[in-house]
């Protein structure tokens, strides 16, 4: 059986740009692809990328080619596999509880949200991106994470820090001397607060594992909170702001979301549309057969969730914002041991909290200009303008 083909041609620059276009050209011709670019063998289809993900005995998540490790200054949940990640997953898991979201974030993240929506001005243009998505994610996790003290400015700074050093492939030291300015104020701030918890608990993520019986090593806390910092405020910054571009591109879909409150449905099919996470990684531990191709033990395989969920086997017009298609369950979010933990809050405070009560004060929103919106990114994809007209 064949090793999979090799390409020299597609670039990380044209990642970044337009990687749907490539996607749809890969899951007809070359499903399963070798992309020198990237060092990895890239997996467009659904089935493929699913198959991946449910096995974690046949591929592991410690790929050891990533600078993650040197950007975090830990070696964290999100590259450990088995009893090992669930322990690290484990810890914060309470905070993340049904019970929790219904009693503490919702209440909490309401009121911030009437903040930033209050404080928008009708009638005029605003970004935003950086007027509402993004400093409401991050006060949500602040509180999420037990450290509300760190207002929005830094943890967005923190977090995109983060995301650089994570994505640095070409071992940049500067990049890596910024990642250990900001792990040094992190682990600051984290000390500080881990004794106030210890003093009062809550239900806050840093709480609930600093007052554990069995506790996680400390440097395992801190890099936990790290990778929440990391992934959980893009996330659902890039989610609102692509839920909220669709909706005003297609008036339709706007007029009967409002009417009949399918926000729910809104932000369902935005991630699928434009997943956050568009891509993640896997090392397989023995040679596999993927799409009729030999993948080498050792071998790092990237699923691409973007793909797979534009895949024509299983949404018809994929490319399309659709929230009147059927419900088809997508990979936005991930799947087996490492289904993304903060899902669950993502979307209430997107389909719960943000999206009605921002266009129950502007129902008649509109897009300063449709034209200008350029959606960025190969790991992390979303907006990074969004300029809209506040009617």
């Amino acid at each position: 059986m064949p090793h999979a083909p090799v390409d020299d041609t597609i670039t990380i620059p044209q990642m970044v740009r337009d990687p749907y276009s490539v996607y749809a050209r890969l899951r007809r011709e070359t499903p399963v692809l070798h992309v020198k670019a990237l060092g990895r063998t890239l997996l467009t289809r659904a089935e493929h990328t699913k198959w991946v993900k449910d096995s974690p005995e046949l591929f592991s998540t410690n790929d050891p080619d990533t600078p993650m490790q040197r950007a975090f200054r830990a070696h964290t949940l999100m590259r450990k596999d088995g009893e090992e990640h669930a322990r690290e997953r484990g810890a914060m898991a309470p905070a993340f509880s049904g019970r929790n979201i219904n009693q503490c974030w919702t209440p909490t993240y309401t009121r911030i949200a009437e903040d930033y929506v209050a404080a928008l001005p009708r009638g005029e243009t605003v970004d935003l991106f950086t007027d509402l998505t993004g400093p409401y994610a991050a006060a949500c996790l602040s509180h999420l994470l037990g450290i509300p003290e760190v207002d929005a400015h830094t943890m967005q700074r923190w977090s995109q820090i983060l995301i650089d050093g994570a994505g640095n492939f070409g071992w940049d030291p500067a990049l890596f001397a910024e990642c250990d300015r900001a792990n040094d104020e992190m682990d600051a701030v984290f000390i500080t607060a881990a004794d106030r918890h210890r003093a009062e608990p809550d239900q806050s993520a840093l709480s609930v594992m600093v007052n554990a019986e069995d506790p996680i090593a400390q440097s395992q806390i801190h890099s936990n909170i790290k990778i929440a910092i990391g992934g959980g405020i893009n996330e659902p910054r890039d989610a609102a702001l692509t839920i909220i571009y669709g909706l005003l591109s297609n008036p339709d879909q706007f007029d009967a979301c409002k009417r009949d409150g399918l926000w729910t449905q809104a932000f369902e099919e935005g991630v699928r549309w434009v997943a956050p996470i568009q891509v993640s990684s896997r090392v397989a531990k023995e040679d596999v057969e993927i799409g009729g191709f030999v993948i080498p033990k050792g071998d790092t395989v990237m699923t691409s969730q973007a793909s797979a969920n534009h895949d024509e086997a299983v949404f018809e017009n994929g490319h399309l914002f659709d929230i009147f298609r059927a419900k088809t369950p997508h990979q936005a979010f991930g799947n087996g041991p490492h289904f993304c933990q903060g899902t669950h809050i993502a979307r209430r405070m997107l389909a719960n909290i943000l999206l009605p009560m921002l266009f129950e004060r502007f129902p008649n929103m509109e897009l300063a200009d449709a034209g200008k919106v350029a959606f960025t990114g190969f790991g992390f994809r979303g907006p990074r303008s969004l300029p809209v007209v506040l009617n």
